[in-house]
């Protein structure tokens, strides 16, 4: 039986257009809101047609030496060119991007998830510290 763990996938952004890329400080002060940028596609562009899109990016955090991840944010995109008329026929896309703040007084790794509607499930994270 698989995991849903074992559905996820990795790979390096630059070549790899599924991957969420995290853009946030290596280091925050702490207590203090900074902001997080998560989107897909950032070396190498993800489509975003009525066929192939991303449909949604959650953002977690897992203060070190704590047992479990925060969710700190949701994204879910819903226009992707459908319309009654058919696909990519509307004018009005979403874009695969989310940007959302919040503070912590610990260090540790924000994770990214992300889906395709026809490549699955994607992961990235980065290291935090605080000062």
């Amino acid at each position: 039986m698989t995991e849903f763990k074992d559905l996820f996938q990795t790979a390096d952004w630059k070549q790899e257009k599924h991957v969420p890329v995290i853009d946030a400080p290596d280091q925050v002060n702490k207590g203090e809101m900074f902001e997080v940028k998560v989107s897909i596609g950032k070396e190498v562009a993800h489509p975003n047609k009525t066929e192939h899109h991303i449909r949604w990016i959650t953002v977690y955090f897992k203060p070190e030496e704590e047992g479990f991840p925060c969710q700190i944010g949701r994204a879910e995109f819903s226009a992707h060119g459908e319309s009654t008329e058919g696909p990519d026929t509307s004018t009005v896309y979403t874009h695969h991007a989310a940007t959302l703040s919040f503070k912590t007084d610990k260090p540790g790794t924000i994770f990214a998830y992300s889906l395709c509607n026809i490549h699955g499930l994607w992961q990235s994270s980065k290291n935090i510290s605080v000062t």
